[in-house]
């Protein structure tokens, strides 16, 4: 059985009190977590163990992007892909974790 985690990466350099951003990053949770959802019944057959994760974000259009960030098998690969590009997420190619800043910052 594939464990699937898909997690909404939030921009914290917008401004997070502001009504839109608010809004915006709920969206984006709720995607992340139909995602998940969708993806755990398809993978439940148990041919491809493993672990997926996935991440959500906004890009500076507020187009929805995704990417794998672990080493999965194809087939795991093309139904992510597939149901991505059906609901008009773009693939995000270069990855820069970096620069989010942690909202919580240590005391």
């Amino acid at each position: 059985m594939t464990t699937v985690t898909v997690l909404a990466i939030i921009d914290f350099d917008g401004k997070p009190d502001a009504p839109l951003t608010r809004v915006m990053n709920r969206r984006l949770e709720q995607f992340a977590a139909d995602l998940q959802i969708y993806l755990e019944k398809v993978l439940s057959d148990g041919s491809n163990p493993g672990d997926l994760v996935i991440y959500l974000s906004y890009n500076r259009s507020y187009a929805i992007r995704w990417v794998i960030v672990n080493d999965i098998h194809e087939d795991v690969q093309a139904i992510v892909a597939k149901k991505c590009a059906k609901l008009g997420y773009i693939s995000w190619k270069n990855v820069d974790l970096y620069k989010f800043r942690n909202p919580f910052p240590k005391n």
